[in-house]
């Protein structure tokens, strides 16, 4: 059951993300490979430092699942993006849901590899937060979660 919490947990998270990157790509009018590019960047980052940071392999770099769903979330994302008229909001809706979400999962890892709580705190922070700085920068903006909104 636990494993199944987490597995819903990532993919989730991944989706949020996924959608929050495509739409700040199509916010700045980026083509749809920028689009996937930011999507990736997004869903990933964050994971990808905590990882590092662990020392153990990258998540996704053995998980094809995550590279299909950020891949099928951005092209979802990009034909429906008529339908949606307001990218701000949708995004922070989808940035908080992300964020809130692989914070979890960071902790998490960080528990499982023995690593103490407090540290952990900061694991969860580093996976929630990282993604969308790293799309922010690209994009040429002040990161989202450094601004008062």
């Amino acid at each position: 059951m636990h494993e199944q919490f987490n597995f819903a947990i990532e993919v989730l998270g991944t989706i949020s993300f996924s959608m929050s990157g495509s739409f700040a790509a199509m916010q700045k009018r980026l083509d749809p490979f920028g689009v996937l590019i930011i999507a990736f960047v997004t869903s990933v980052g964050g994971g990808t430092v905590r990882d590092l940071l662990l020392d153990i392999p990258v998540f996704w770099m053995h998980d094809l699942l995550t590279c299909a769903l950020i891949i099928l979330t951005s092209i979802f994302t990009m034909i429906f993006k008529s339908f949606e008229k307001n990218f701000r909001v949708t995004l922070f809706i989808f940035d908080s849901f992300g964020l809130g979400l692989f914070t979890i999962i960071g902790v998490q890892k960080g528990l499982n590899a023995d690593i103490h709580p407090l540290i952990c705190i900061g694991l969860g922070t580093i996976t929630g937060c990282f993604g969308g700085i790293i799309r922010d920068i690209l994009l040429n903006r002040i990161p989202l979660i450094f601004r008062k909104e």
